[in-house]
């Protein structure tokens, strides 16, 4: 049996999650017995035994970058990303309002409702493909504030391949 975090919701159905962290995340329906939760777990171990070994290859080959390394990965973003911001901004006629740099490591990228884009420094660990596939990305939330076929036919008009770009962002 694996050790687990449990969530309880207003759910009808369980769900699994397994963190970055190799944690283990079992959403639940409130009332649901835990003797159900704990048999849902078990039937799931193949599941959960598979990607724990991905979360564990991740961290042996993407290991967490020191401060010596996140200073240069900063550096290359502060010099890269504002203008190929600025380059595809220009070509799709759309604008933003500000540019940032994190060291957000949940999402590489983010447009808020004003039109201030931020990105991640970790995104300059990315073939240079995919960061221009995120810069487009963020730049059509300039256009449509969200996920729906237009955002995504905006994005194609000016990069035809970015399906493959992003899954550059997940090696």
């Amino acid at each position: 049996m694996y050790d687990f975090i449990l969530k309880r919701s207003q759910r009808k159905t369980l769900a699994l999650e397994i963190k970055k962290s190799g944690e283990i995340i079992v959403r639940a329906p409130l009332k649901l017995s835990e003797k159900k939760i704990n048999s849902f777990v078990e039937q799931h171990s193949d599941w959960i035994e598979k990607n724990l070994k991905k979360v564990q290859e991740r961290k042996e080959n993407h290991p967490e970058p020191d401060e010596k390394e996140i200073e240069a990965l900063r550096q290359k973003a502060k010099k890269y990303l504002p203008k190929r911001t600025a380059y595809f901004a220009e070509i799709m006629g759309v604008q933003y309002t500000s540019l940032k740099i994190t060291s957000a490591k949940t999402r590489y990228g983010s447009c808020s409702g004003r039109n201030g884009i931020c990105y991640s420094l970790y995104l300059m660990q990315k073939p240079v493909e995919a960061i221009d596939y995120v810069i487009v990305h963020e730049l059509a939330h300039t256009v449509h504030h969200n996920h729906s076929a237009q955002f995504y036919a905006l994005i194609e008009k000016y990069m035809p391949d970015y399906k493959e770009r992003n899954r550059l962002l997940k090696l």
